[in-house]
């Protein structure tokens, strides 16, 4: 019994510890809670929140720490407006806040860092001022708060200088944009493609803003002068003011030249071939996608590519085994869709095999071949070749076709699948695709940077490479056998394919003569009535040189752009052995 007692009495005690240690843990809870939350005064926690989003750049909840006066007075728009402002104004990139300090005579002080582009680091302290009392007190905003280190009734400044321009130069070192006067001693082939100095466009204007660049800078406005914009310029330098008084300084610093992709021979050989015809000429390397050539408006202006999108629908029909290497069709002068009939050129009766209803260019053939393939299937090809797609070069046009449910019936299918309709191309985009066949069925990125040697740019596969194999071998049957024949060059095995692309209808309406029927004589062939096209690469088995040729109202793609896509080529194949 005693021994029973005992063991009783200890547990009992036991127990009393532990209920004393618990109470004595929530009374420190307590104590830890009180001193987390009512301990630190409002205005502290408001300014921790305050500076927590402007770091973040959340401007609504920013604005949420404001005085009931301040948020009227400064709706939410206006008020991040006035951040994107100050932040343009100092080219921030990055706002970062030190430790708050303490409530003292109703102002919260907090240490900032502001990264910036022009002026580097910029180190200030922002005084956030606060109005009301308990859990009413609020930040008591004012415009100079915007940027820290501006005290109240200044206004934050900047005065900008921008570096000399770096030049601009071939990819062998050669210039062809240099010094205040951005000359060279190239002659037209740099003048061609240098570009041109002016005001900063509306659209780009609130970007070089934010780079510091002065308003009243020369910036390039198109050409290689506006591909290379942030590359040339350099980074400005000048002094940042909060009314009088300096905030930071920093000197303009030049950038370093630009070599680019241009190879000076070929760039001239361009621009001689193309002379005063209203066209472009773009010559690319298929293994690099870099851009060697670009004569007239290669890159900036879009025309209906004509029989070149053949390329695009063969490949389409190839992959999706529409049709193939063994298929036939009728040797006819037209096809009917829709109840409307589809031309071949000046009439010629062609078909047969796929091949040579390619190499002779057959809209009879190719029409219905792009109607079987399909609205949602062609526009799929053409956008694996790069049509709809920003090319990533400044000033350059996008190449389009429209959405599949957008084409409309089989006749406008078909029409899309032999390059009228609404498809649009830049003489570029042509010779894109002729790289890319050129490159196995992949599509490399184009690029007017030069690529270093050794490098392989990574591309992405648009075509099996069985595929691409099959639409190269018929696009050398264009050149040998075909309308592209005025394109052949010696010893040297091309790839390519013509295009016609009407501007207007050309066709002779039917008329059957009668007594009291006179029919309209036959009008002559207006060179003006079509864009002539031309695509192509060489040498065909192992690829150098893709070009694209457009001239604008001027003849057929065999006859005119041809014999230009010959002559570049030529010069292209000396230049890169």
């Amino acid at each position: 019994m005693i021994i029973a007692s005992s063991r009783a009495a200890r547990l009992r005690s036991r127990r009393r510890r532990i209920l004393l240690a618990a109470a004595v843990a929530v009374v420190g809870l307590v104590i830890v809670v009180i001193s987390f939350t009512g301990g630190t005064p409002v205005e502290e926690q408001r300014a921790q929140r305050f500076v927590t989003a402007w770091a973040s750049g959340d401007y609504r909840v920013m604005h949420d720490e404001l005085t009931g006066s301040a948020r009227r007075g400064r709706p939410p728009a206006d008020f991040a407006a006035r951040y994107r402002r100050a932040a343009a104004t100092a080219t921030a990139t990055r706002v970062r806040a030190g430790r708050v300090g303490a409530l003292k005579d109703g102002v919260v002080a907090v240490p900032m860092t502001v990264t910036t582009r022009a002026f580097g680091v910029v180190r200030a302290t922002l005084k956030l001022p606060f109005e009301g009392e308990d859990d009413d007190a609020r930040v008591a905003w004012t415009a100079n708060l915007t940027f820290p280190g501006v005290e109240r009734g200044e206004e934050l400044t900047r005065s900008m200088r921008m570096p000399p321009r770096a030049d601009i130069l071939t990819r062998d070192g050669r210039r062809i944009a240099g010094g205040e006067d951005r000359t060279s001693p190239l002659g037209t082939a740099a003048s061609a493609i240098r570009g041109e100095l002016g005001a900063p466009p509306p659209e780009t204007a609130a970007r070089l803003r934010e780079l510091g660049v002065p308003d009243d800078a020369r910036v390039g406005v198109n050409g290689l002068e506006r591909v290379f914009q942030d590359d040339l310029a350099g980074r400005p330098g000048g002094t940042l003011r909060a009314g009088s008084r300096v905030l930071a300084r920093s000197r303009p610093r030049v950038a370093p030249a630009v070599r680019t992709s241009i190879d000076p021979e070929i760039q001239k050989a361009a621009v001689d071939a193309l002379g005063a015809l209203f066209g472009g000429v773009a010559v690319v390397r298929p293994r690099t996608g870099e851009i060697l050539g670009l004569a007239g408006v290669a890159f900036s202006s879009v025309q209906p590519p004509g029989s070149t999108f053949k390329i695009i629908t063969l490949a389409g029909v190839l992959q999706n085994r529409v049709a193939g290497p063994r298929s036939t069709f009728p040797v006819q002068t037209a096809a009917t869709l829709e109840g409307v009939e589809l031309e071949n050129a000046n009439g010629e009766s062609c078909g047969g095999t796929l091949r040579l209803s390619f190499a002779h260019s057959c809209n009879s053939v190719f029409a219905p071949l792009g109607a079987k393939l399909g609205a949602g299937r062609l526009v799929k090809a053409a956008e694996a070749f790069g049509f709809n797609q920003d090319l990533g070069i400044p000033g350059a046009a996008t190449s389009t076709i429209p959405p599949a449910d957008e084409i409309g019936d089989a006749l406008a299918v078909g029409s899309s699948a032999i390059g009228q309709g609404k498809v649009q191309a830049t003489a570029l985009q042509m010779s894109w695709v002729a790289a890319t066949i050129a490159h196995g069925g992949v599509r490399l990125p184009l690029t007017l940077s030069a690529v270093r040697d050794g490098v392989r740019p990574a591309g992405r596969r648009v075509l099996r490479a069985e595929t691409a194999r099959i639409v190269r071998r018929y696009m050398e049957s264009v050149v040998d056998v075909g309308t592209g024949a005025r394109a052949k060059i010696g010893g040297v095995r091309v790839a390519g394919k013509t295009g016609t692309a009407e501007l207007r209808d050309t066709s002779t309406p039917d008329c059957t003569p009668a007594p009291e029927v006179e029919c309209p004589p036959a009008q002559p062939d207006d060179p003006t009535d079509t864009d002539a096209w031309f695509a192509a690469f060489a040498p065909a088995a192992k690829p150098r040189i893709a070009v694209g040729v457009l001239l604008i109202a001027n003849g057929t793609g065999g006859d005119t752009a041809a014999p230009i896509a010959r002559q570049v080529l030529v010069a292209s194949l000396k230049a890169t052995r």
